[in-house]
């Protein structure tokens, strides 16, 4: 059996150690019940940045804004993205016009943007909307 995996709760921000063979299972959280594992991305805020970056799962983030139109064509790539990596990597949406401090922290400087974080690092970052098979081709390159 291998060493449990930490996953933050996307729903109360609570943390998991699951075990990497049950990551299929649909595991609740241990603190609120809710699936940990979403096939679809949640919202990221700057009160849950600091726990959400946290855990072995690498989470992908969609800095974005409601007035940008490449941000809000690659949406639905970024949900099929999603539904195909559950499991593998966890996805969230940073709304940077309601979380404008915390993307300036980040050095956000065009959108939309692509940060992907392992064990609370930044360990790569893209710019710009692409189609779903470069995503996942870019996201095998950094090893998810």
């Amino acid at each position: 059996m291998s060493e449990p995996l930490v996953i933050p709760c996307p729903h109360c921000n609570g943390l998991n150690r699951l075990p990497a063979e049950r990551l299929g299972d649909n595991p609740k959280c241990g603190r609120c019940k809710q699936d940990v594992l979403l096939d679809a991305p949640f919202e990221l805020t700057a009160a849950s940045y600091a726990s959400q970056i946290k855990g072995d799962l690498p989470l992908l983030v969609d800095i974005w804004a409601d007035w940008c139109g490449p941000c809000k064509s690659f949406a639905p790539t970024f949900e099929q993205a999603a539904r195909q990596l559950t499991g593998r990597c966890r996805l969230a949406k940073l709304d940077s016009e309601a979380n404008r401090n915390l993307a300036g922290q980040l050095a956000i400087r065009s959108i939309p943007s692509l940060l992907l974080f392992r064990n609370g690092r930044e360990i790569s970052r893209q710019a710009g909307a692409f189609p779903l098979q470069s995503l996942l081709e870019w996201l095998r390159s950094q090893g998810v």
